[in-house]
């Protein structure tokens, strides 16, 4: 009665101790698992046939941890460069931006607009002002039989935009405008000074010679063109030929017309009397080089839409990414339990 009780009495200790811990490992963490394994100690017997049955699972549930570790490390990656090319991206639009491109195209035309020709002649006295057409300059005669004057001009006297001290006569003249009979003006000054070395007369020519005579206050509109417009010279003893190209330039709502100019030089032999020299003239031609205009835009190549469908293909990248690997580790830890559980199986079958 004794050995009976005894034995009883050990196979409900053994049983409390072991087998009671191992019904509770489902509901448990590792930690704890891993704890119980401690205290219920197997036989070497156990130890064999646990080892026999657990590898085919643990390779199975590694392979797959490594394969899913390897997964999020490449869409980790993928997120970087996503970033990176949103990144880039935003950085060339905001370039694109700030540097448009500058496009240059022509225009023919039959006339052009008649500019103006602002001529600064100082104590120089104007004597002919001619229009002529296909080149065909006329002999010059001596000054003091020039009567030609068939151009229309207007003259202003207004004070230096950049010192109200300077008084300023300027000759407006109306400029060429029938470029294909080759329309041009020809105007001719004299001046008698001797104390200078060099002399020279300035010009100014601006977009519309109609403008000014529409304006209301005609000194402060000379006063706007010489600070938007650029002056040059023509040097006495020569016959200085211009030829003019007309370039619109169109920006960011703001829209200007340049005048470029190319210049001639052809020394004037002066055949008068010595006496007669020390009036010096002055001689100048102009007319439109080609009838094309030439005219310059600010494009900005950066497309806003474009730039969008690229920034939400990335951010949908990104987000697909995120889910991806949220799934991976939920999955992760859903391999990891049902290893676990296995493991735990095997464990209470062994015991």
């Amino acid at each position: 009665m004794l050995r009976r009780d005894a034995s009883r009495s050990y196979q409900e200790f053994n049983g409390e101790d072991c087998a009671g811990p191992l019904g509770s490992y489902q509901n448990n963490d590792v930690s704890e698992v891993e704890q119980d394994q401690a205290s219920c100690d197997p036989s070497p017997d156990e130890d064999v046939v646990d080892n026999n049955l657990m590898p085919i699972g643990f390779n199975k549930a590694c392979v797959k941890n490594v394969f899913t570790v390897i997964l999020v490390l490449i869409y980790l990656l993928l997120t970087t460069v996503a970033v990176f090319l949103a990144y880039q991206t935003i950085s060339d639009f905001m370039e694109k931006l700030n540097h448009p491109v500058m496009s240059v195209s022509y225009k023919e035309v039959e006339e052009f607009a008649a500019p103006g020709i602002a001529l600064y002649p100082g104590k120089a006295q104007l004597l002919s002002c001619m229009h002529h057409y296909h080149d065909n300059i006329p002999p010059l005669v001596a000054p003091d039989r020039l009567e030609g004057r068939n151009c229309v001009k207007e003259d202003v006297i207004y004070h230096g935009p950049y010192s109200n001290q300077t008084q300023k006569r300027a000759i407006v003249v109306r400029g060429p405008t029938d470029v294909r009979n080759r329309e041009l003006i020809f105007l001719q000054f004299s001046r008698n000074e001797t104390e200078e070395d060099f002399s020279a007369i300035s010009y100014m020519i601006f977009a519309k010679f109609s403008d000014m005579l529409e304006s209301s206050d005609k000194a402060a509109f000379m006063m706007d063109c010489e600070r938007n417009y650029s002056m040059w010279t023509f040097s006495g003893g020569f016959r200085t030929w211009v030829k003019m190209s007309l370039v619109k330039t169109s920006g960011r709502g703001n829209e200007s017309v340049e005048f470029r100019q190319e210049s001639n030089v052809v020394k004037y032999i002066d055949k008068r009397p010595p006496q007669e020299q020390a009036n010096e003239l002055f001689f100048v031609v102009f007319q439109w080089r080609d009838p094309f205009i030439q005219q310059v835009k600010d494009i900005v190549t950066a497309n806003p839409w474009n730039t969008i469908a690229i920034l939400c293909g990335v951010f949908m990248a990104l987000f697909k990414a995120a889910d991806f690997a949220k799934l991976s580790i939920k999955w992760m830890i859903k391999i990891r339990k049902r290893h676990l559980s296995a493991k735990m199986r095997e464990l209470t079958q062994i015991s």
